[in-house]
């Protein structure tokens, strides 16, 4: 049994610090993953705690066939997608931010290189906030994420097909609202 298997099998046994372990693990990387998606930090925030509290009362339901993060990750979309038929949210730059986007400066960086590498993170944040959530969250998933096809189409519970029409999609959309890079 892997650590996340232990985890899961001992607060399923009624130890709450190994599900504070899961918490500790994935809090951080949701968070960011649901920012992108939601396009506010509050709402991701709201987003995340929600979803960890479903995942732990519902734990027992958990199968194992696909990985914690995927299954957690599944409650959050849900969560999100039930929360925006509720309620119409604005989106915004300001609140979407840049910084865990393109936050990756290096020692070597000039100045110059720093402004360019901020700009095209607004510039990407900008684009992101002008499409569909779907199209949003498949490019978050895949780019952001990293997450494989298969993964994407269990989290969305979409054919693989449809991951890749989306995504190629989500990438010409994206490119159309970013300038021609220089020659």
């Amino acid at each position: 049994m892997n650590d996340e298997g232990r985890l899961i099998a001992q607060t399923l046994d009624g130890d709450a610090s190994a599900f504070d372990q899961l918490v500790r693990r994935y809090q951080d990387r949701l968070f960011t993953s649901f920012v992108h998606v939601t396009g506010c930090h509050a709402e991701a925030e709201d987003v995340v705690q929600e979803a960890f509290i479903q995942a732990y009362l519902n734990l027992k339901q958990f199968r194992g066939q696909s990985g914690f993060y995927t299954w957690l990750y599944r409650i959050a979309f849900n969560r999100t997608m039930t929360r925006k038929r509720q309620t119409r949210p604005t989106v915004s730059t300001d609140q979407v931010g840049t910084a865990p986007l393109f936050d990756r400066a290096t020692q070597s960086e000039t100045p110059g290189q720093r402004l360019e590498r901020l700009e095209l993170a607004d510039q990407v944040s900008t684009a992101l906030e002008r499409m569909t959530e779907e199209h949003r969250t498949i490019l978050v998933l895949r780019e952001l994420e990293g997450f494989d096809y298969q993964a994407i189409a269990e989290m969305l519970q979409i054919s693989l097909g449809t991951v890749r029409s989306r995504l190629s999609r989500a990438r010409a959309i994206l490119r159309q609202h970013l300038p021609d890079p220089p020659l």
